[in-house]
C-alpha cells in the first residue's frame, strides 16, 4: 500500500510516517516507481509505535522499546534494560504531574481570589 493509504488506515500523518522512516523506524520497500510499499508488518509496526507514543513514550525510548514488544498489546518483554527504560520514563512523568499539579494549584488559587 502507498503511504497516504497507510496514514488512513493508521491514523499516523504521511509527514510522521516519512519522519519514522528518517529515523530508522520504517523501511518500507519501494516499487520500480519509486513510491513506498508498505506491507502488513509496516502496518503492524506502525500500529505498535502509535500504542507506545499514546503512553507518553518519546520517539527514542520508543526505539529502545520496539524490539521488545510482543504483540499489538504493546507488551513488552521485560528485561533488565526495558525495566529500567520503563522506570526512568515513570520518573519523568512524576516530575511533570507534579509540576501540572504545582501550576493548577496556583491558578486555582487566582480563581478563588477572585470569587
Amino acid at each position: 500500500m502507498k503511504i497516504g493509504e497507510l496514514s488512513r488506515r493508521s491514523g499516523i500523518s504521511v509527514r510522521m510516517l516519512r519522519y519514522y522512516e528518517q529515523e530508522g523506524l520504517l523501511q518500507p520497500s519501494r516499487r520500480e516507481s519509486g513510491y513506498r510499499d508498505y506491507g502488513p508488518a509496516e502496518e503492524q509496526l506502525v500500529g505498535r509505535i502509535r500504542l507506545l507514543s499514546e503512553a507518553g513514550l518519546k520517539l527514542e525510548t520508543i526505539k529502545t522499546l520496539l524490539p521488545c514488544v510482543l504483540n499489538d498489546r504493546a507488551e513488552l518483554m521485560l528485561c533488565d534494560e526495558v525495566r529500567a527504560t520503563l522506570c526512568r520514563e515513570i520518573a519523568t512523568m512524576d516530575q511533570r504531574i507534579s509540576g501540572l499539579q504545582t501550576s493548577r494549584r496556583i491558578l486555582a488559587g487566582y480563581l478563588g481570589k477572585r470569587a
